[in-house]
C-alpha cells in the first residue's frame, strides 16, 4: 500500500467534518448573545410589533378584564371601567332629565328621509340626486362679502404650504377642517409634566399583569406596582405642572428605570397587546363620554336663562305686584293703533336683549316722536318686561308690551310663543376632489311671526326686528322703500338656493334658483300680506307635514317660510344688515362698524358668557346703566 506525500490518513478524514460543524456551533453561541445585546441597546423591536394605523383603520378587539389585572395596583384598569361606567350612566340619567328643547336643528340632505332626536335637537335627514347638502339648523349665513368665511380659511392654509403636502391632504380628508385649523393654531403644549406621569402610568400598567406572574420577578414586579401607586398619588393631587411636588423628576426617573426593566424581561407579548388594547378601549370611551358631555353642557349653557337674567325677571315681577305702575298703554292708546307713525315689532323672551334692540334704534334715529315698539313676549316675562319699560324710558318712543298667550287669533298654529327660528347649512360639493364642505348660517320666521296681520289689524306696515339685533344707523330710509308689490323686504342668501334642498322641501312647486333669505331686519306690507293669504299658505302647508307634535312644527320652519313667501320676497341691499356675530370670529371691525344693523344670529349671543367677546362691546353699548335691579341680581353681560 502506498502512500502519498501529504495525503490524510483515512481516521484523520472521519473527524474532519465533525470539527468544522462544533466550531462553527461555537462561533454561532458567541455571536449571537452579543447581536441580541446590541439589538436591545439600539431600541431593536423583537417580537413586538405596534400597530400605527389610525384608530379608524385598526381593528382593535374589545376586551375584557385579564387575570391578575387588580393585583393590589390602585387605578386598575377594572375600578377605572367602573367608575366610568358608573359615571357615564348618572349623566345619561341627568340629561334625560334636564334637556330643553334645543332651538338648533340639524338637516342632512340625502334621498331618504330620516328623524332623529338627539338631547332635544331635531336631525331631518333627505338626500337629492345631485351633491350633498348637509343643513343643521340653529344659525344664519353672513351675507356681506367682506366677512371671511370658512372656504377663504382653507385658502389661507394652502397659501401657508399646509394643503399642498400629502401629509396636509390627508389629514383634512380624513379628519376634515379641523385637522388644518389645528395645525394653523398649533400652541405650546401645557403642563407637559403631568401628562408624561400619565404617559408612564400608561406603560406600567400595561407590563405588570405579566411581570407579576414570574415568581422570579417578585422584586421588579413590587418596584413596577410601587412606582404605579406613588405616580397615581402625584396625578391625584395635581393636575397641572403648578401643582406638582418638587421630586417629581425623581419618581420620573425611576419608573423610566423600572419600565426599562420590564422591557428587557422575556414577557408574553399577547398580554402586553391584549392589556395595551384595553387601555386604548377604555381612554377612547372616556373621550368619546366627555365629548358627549361637552356637546350636552354646551346645549344647557346656551338654552337656559342665565341665573342673574332669571333674578333679574322675577324681581322685577315682584316689583310689579307691589307698585302696580300706572298702564302706560291708555295714554299711548292713539300711538299704538295709529297706522301713519313707524311700527317695529320684536319677538322676545329676555328683557336686556330687547332692552338694548329697542335702545339701539331710538338712540340712532333722528326722530323718535312717532316710533312705536310691539315687544310680544310670554306670561312668564310679561310682567317684568311690563314694570322695566315703566321704570326706563327711550327718549319720546312708546314701548308697547304685549301678553302674546292671551291673543285672539283664528290659527291653530299660534300658541306658544316661538322666536325666530336658526338653521347651521353645510352643503358637501361632490363635484370636485377633494371633497369640501361649506357651511352658511339661517334664520327664518317662527310661527308667531305669521300672525302679524291678525294681531295688529289696523297697521299697514310694520319693521320686524330679531332681538338678537343691534342698530347702529337710522331706519327712517325703510319706510319709504318700494317694495314692488312683494310682502316682504329681506336681505337674501343666495349660498343657499331652494333647489339644494329639494328633498327637504317635499314638494315640486318651487322655483330651483330662488334664493333663501333671513330674518333679523325686514320690512312688511301687512296689507300684501293679506292680499296674498300667507298665513292661510302657511297653515296649509303645515297641515301637510306628516307628524305634527312640537318638535316636527319647530324643524320644519325652514322649508314651510321659504315656501310660504316664494316670490314675495324684495331683496334688500346687504348693507342693511351683517350677520354671523354669534357664530364666527373672522369679521373685521371695520365691517362691523359700517354695518347698518348688526345681527347676533347664533349661539353664541352678546347676553351669554359664551358670547364672542370681541363684539360685546356693540351690544354693551346700548344696555341699560345704573339700573338698581341689575346691581343687586349682578348682571354682568
Amino acid at each position: 500500500m502506498k502512500v502519498y506525500a501529504g495525503a490524510v490518513p483515512p481516521g484523520k478524514r472521519r473527524w474532519r467534518v465533525p470539527a468544522l460543524l462544533i466550531f462553527a456551533l461555537v462561533i454561532v453561541s458567541l455571536c449571537l448573545p452579543l447581536a441580541l445585546l446590541l439589538g436591545y441597546l439600539n431600541h431593536f423591536p423583537y417580537g413586538y410589533l405596534v400597530d400605527e394605523r389610525p384608530s379608524s383603520v385598526s381593528a382593535f378587539g374589545s376586551y375584557g378584564h385579564l387575570e391578575g389585572d387588580s393585583d393590589g395596583v390602585s387605578g386598575n384598569y377594572g375600578e377605572g371601567l367602573d367608575a366610568f361606567t358608573d359615571t357615564r350612566e348618572q349623566f345619561e340619567q341627568q340629561k334625560k332629565k334636564n334637556i330643553p328643547q334645543v332651538q338648533q336643528k340639524d338637516v342632512l340632505s340625502n334621498s331618504d328621509t330620516k328623524e332623529n332626536s338627539y338631547n332635544g335637537q331635531r336631525d331631518i335627514i333627505s338626500q337629492p340626486k345631485g351633491p350633498l347638502h348637509q343643513a343643521v339648523a340653529g344659525v344664519k349665513p353672513d351675507p356681506v362679502p367682506n366677512v371671511t368665511n370658512s372656504n377663504e380659511a382653507v385658502k389661507d392654509n394652502a397659501a401657508n404650504g399646509v394643503s399642498n403636502t400629502e401629509n396636509g391632504k390627508s389629514c383634512q380628508l380624513e379628519f376634515g377642517s379641523y385637522c388644518l385649523w389645528s395645525l394653523e393654531h398649533k400652541e405650546v403644549m401645557l403642563d407637559a409634566v403631568v401628562k408624561r406621569l400619565k404617559d408612564q402610568v400608561f406603560m406600567a400598567r400595561a407590563y405588570y399583569p405579566s411581570i407579576a406572574k414570574f415568581p422570579r420577578q417578585d422584586a421588579l414586579s413590587r418596584e413596577l406596582k410601587q412606582s404605579i401607586q406613588d405616580h397615581e398619588h402625584i396625578l391625584s393631587e395635581a393636575i397641572v405642572d403648578a401643582d406638582l411636588p418638587p421630586l417629581v423628576e425623581q419618581k420620573i426617573q425611576k419608573m423610566g428605570q423600572v419600565i426599562e426593566k420590564a422591557k428587557s424581561c422575556a414577557v408574553d407579548c399577547h398580554n402586553i397587546d391584549k392589556k395595551l388594547r384595553q387601555l386604548v378601549d377604555l381612554t377612547e370611551d372616556e373621550a368619546h363620554f366627555h365629548m358627549e358631555q361637552s356637546a350636552f353642557l354646551y346645549h344647557l349653557g346656551v338654552q337656559t336663562m342665565p341665573k342673574s337674567h332669571h333674578c333679574l325677571s322675577m324681581r322685577l315681577t315682584v316689583e310689579y305686584f307691589k307698585s302696580l305702575p300706572v298702564d302706560l298703554d291708555q295714554s299711548h292708546a292713539q300711538k299704538i293703533g295709529n297706522p301713519l307713525l313707524r311700527h317695529h315689532v320684536i319677538f322676545s323672551r329676555s328683557i336686556l336683549a330687547a332692552s338694548v334692540v329697542i335702545n339701539s334704534t331710538v338712540m340712532n334715529s333722528e326722530e323718535t316722536g312717532g316710533m312705536v315698539f310691539h315687544l310680544l313676549t310670554d306670561v312668564q316675562n310679561y310682567y317684568s318686561m311690563k314694570i322695566w319699560f315703566a321704570r326706563n324710558s327711550y327718549r319720546e318712543a312708546t314701548i308697547h308690551v304685549l301678553n302674546f298667550d292671551e291673543l285672539d287669533h283664528s290659527y291653530t298654529f299660534g300658541t306658544p310663543l316661538s322666536l325666530p327660528e336658526e338653521y347651521r347649512v353645510s352643503i358637501r360639493n361632490n363635484d370636485q376632489p377633494p371633497v369640501q364642505i361649506r357651511t352658511e348660517y339661517l334664520s327664518v320666521f317662527g310661527r308667531s311671526h305669521f300672525l302679524l296681520p291678525e294681531i295688529f289689524k289696523h297697521l299697514k306696515k310694520v319693521v320686524v326686528l330679531d332681538d338678537d339685533v343691534v342698530v347702529q344707523r337710522d331706519l327712517s330710509s325703510l319706510w319709504n322703500l318700494d317694495l314692488e308689490g312683494k310682502v316682504i323686504g329681506a336681505v337674501e342668501f343666495c349660498g343657499v338656493r331652494l333647489d339644494q334642498l329639494r328633498s327637504y322641501l317635499r314638494t315640486n312647486q318651487y322655483v330651483g334658483s330662488s334664493c333663501a333669505w333671513m330674518s333679523g331686519l325686514n320690512i312688511v306690507d301687512l296689507d300684501k300680506w293679506r292680499q296674498h293669504n300667507v298665513s292661510e299658505t302657511y297653515q296649509s302647508i303645515l297641515q301637510k307635514s306628516p307628524s305634527m307634535n312640537e318638535a316636527s312644527r319647530r324643524a320644519a320652519a325652514l322649508p314651510i317660510s321659504l315656501l310660504a313667501f316664494q316670490d314675495l320676497i324684495h331683496p334688500l341691499d346687504y348693507s342693511w344688515t351683517l350677520s354671523g356675530l354669534g357664530h364666527t370670529y373672522r369679521v373685521s371691525q371695520d365691517t362691523i362698524e359700517n354695518a347698518a344693523t348688526l345681527h347676533y344670529n347664533g349661539n353664541m349671543k352678546p347676553w351669554l358668557e359664551l358670547g364672542i367677546p370681541n363684539y360685546k362691546t356693540y351690544w354693551r353699548k346700548y344696555l341699560t346703566k345704573d339700573e338698581r335691579f341689575m346691581d343687586e341680581c349682578n348682571v354682568s353681560a
